[in-house]
């Protein structure tokens, strides 16, 4: 039997799998409750409590946690919303330190040793707040769309400012605790359309992910998983090209088995089973075997991995991600 990361790489890679991918089982993440292992260092979520009202990261932008909800959201009222004008972009934007002395980075550098020693599964760095997801959380997102169009001059220099400060935090998390995957958060859509067009996308975007997925690499990350739930069929070839391994997040409005079947090979897929969907209040077994079921069989053994399409493993209401689990194991016995 292969061990989960074999399996995982044997999936991704067209070679000979023992049995479906379960959802995150092979992505050891490398972060604490609340993501307390990931701040202070990049600052990108602090520590949150539901209904506790907005906390403010390293970054100035204020989020909040409401109950019921997948995670936090940033707010954007005239008190909080940090970019108010883009043209003054250089005197407010201000990204966070990075030169945080070796003990800080200790407590992740002995779970990532500890996670790679034993071979079973990948020691997994976590990024949330990828570049399109930055530019819109310190502005609002009615301002960013419209900037992009009437300040493009001024979002490249953000851009470039907001991924020169990744290439930093990469460079020192990979130098202190030596991950071999990286699972990278930014959501570029709704369920059925992008933000951004292809075209506009490609100009702004995913320049900025080419120099970001080859800094990760060169410093010795072997798998990129890259999270969007979204539709982003039309980015697929651009999210190839920037060095993304697998798109996790995969809405089934995306036609996932159309896209396994045109980009297998080079790209995987990693979702097809919509939380919208299936993680309800009122979920149902039946309901989620339905769904399993389908996923698996349409979309087939190499270049997928069936999973709910939320951003991490476990769901917003209690049982979900483990039914899940439970029926994908079902489909392995049925399908290898």
């Amino acid at each position: 039997m292969l061990s989960k990361r074999q399996n995982f790489l044997e999936t991704i890679r067209g070679g000979k799998p023992d049995r479906f991918v379960n959802q995150y089982e092979a992505l050891s993440l490398l972060m604490g409750p609340n993501y307390a292992l990931l701040d202070p260092i990049n600052g990108a979520f602090p520590p949150f409590i539901p209904d506790a009202g907005p906390v403010v990261g390293a970054w100035g932008v204020a989020l909040e946690f409401i109950s019921g909800q997948p995670g936090p959201m940033p707010v954007h009222t005239e008190k909080y919303r940090v970019l108010k004008d883009i043209t003054k972009w250089k005197d407010v934007v201000k990204m966070p330190k990075t030169d945080y002395p070796d003990s800080a980075w200790e407590e992740g550098a002995k779970l990532a040793a500890s996670i790679k020693e034993k071979k079973e599964t990948f020691a997994a760095a976590c990024y949330f707040t990828g570049v399109f997801e930055r530019c819109h959380y310190l502005m609002g997102m009615e301002d960013c769309l419209c900037n992009f169009y009437e300040e493009p001059k001024l979002m490249h220099e953000l851009i470039d400012y907001i991924t020169e400060y990744e290439l930093k935090f990469a460079e020192q998390l990979t130098k202190h605790w030596k991950p071999d995957a990286l699972f990278h958060h930014d959501d570029w859509g709704t369920q059925n359309s992008t933000f951004l067009s292809p075209e506009m996308f490609h100009e702004f975007i995913m320049p900025a992910y080419k120099k970001i997925y080859k800094c990760w690499k060169d410093n010795g990350v072997e798998v990129v998983v890259h999270h969007c739930d979204s539709f982003a069929a039309t980015l697929v070839p651009d999210m190839i090209e920037m060095g993304a391994d697998v798109y996790q997040g995969c809405m089934s409005t995306n036609n996932t088995p159309e896209l396994v079947k045109k980009y297998g090979g080079k790209i995987s897929f990693m979702g097809d089973l919509d939380n919208g969907v299936l993680d309800k209040e009122n979920w149902t077994p039946d309901l989620i075997k339905k769904h399993v079921e389908r996923a698996c069989r349409n979309n087939g053994k190499l270049y997928y991995i069936p999973c709910l399409v939320m951003g991490g493993p476990g769901s917003t209401y209690p049982g979900v991600y483990e039914e899940v689990s439970k029926e994908i194991d079902r489909m392995s016995k049925e399908m290898f």
